[in-house]
């Protein structure tokens, strides 16, 4: 047992050391969106609806989820360039050099995206949701409720 637990440490220091992490999407963006330029900055700025197609081994996480309903649904932004820590907000050169992590800037070390979404429609794979701004083919890494911030009775 000993060299179990052991074994098990020995993983979660190498990860926390810059061992590397690994995501398996679970579905993806289907979007009239077919490139960054003409990408809105926000869901709130124009943004279509699109489709969230969800891979096979992921299908049955859909229980429970309504027309209706708020999600976060977390993507990445795989697009995004890895290797910028600084940016002009909102593409704007007038604006300083911002740090990314102050911005929403899809082009990050480690480009997830969080966009909140309602539920359009339901269907056995996909939901219809938005609005969201992203591109066509955008993976999606997890997908969560919105809950409310008023105390449960």
């Amino acid at each position: 047992m000993a060299n179990g637990n052991k074994g098990r440490s020995r993983r979660r220091r190498s990860a926390s050391r810059g061992g590397r992490l690994k995501l398996r999407p679970i579905g993806t963006i289907r979007s009239t969106i077919k490139n960054r330029k003409a990408a809105p900055k926000q869901g709130s700025e124009g943004a279509p609806y699109a489709w969230l197609e969800v891979n096979s081994f992921a299908a049955r996480g859909f229980a429970g989820i309504s027309k209706g309903d708020e999600l976060f649904v977390v993507t990445w932004l795989h697009q995004g360039r890895r290797d910028v820590l600084q940016v002009h907000p909102r593409s704007d050169p007038t604006r300083a050099l911002t740090g990314v992590f102050a911005t929403r800037s899809p082009d990050r070390p480690n480009p997830l995206g969080l966009h909140r979404v309602t539920v359009r429609k339901v269907a056995k794979k996909r939901l219809r949701i938005g609005p969201i701004e992203v591109i066509d083919g955008t993976p999606v890494v997890d997908i969560k409720p919105v809950l409310s911030c008023e105390p449960v009775r």
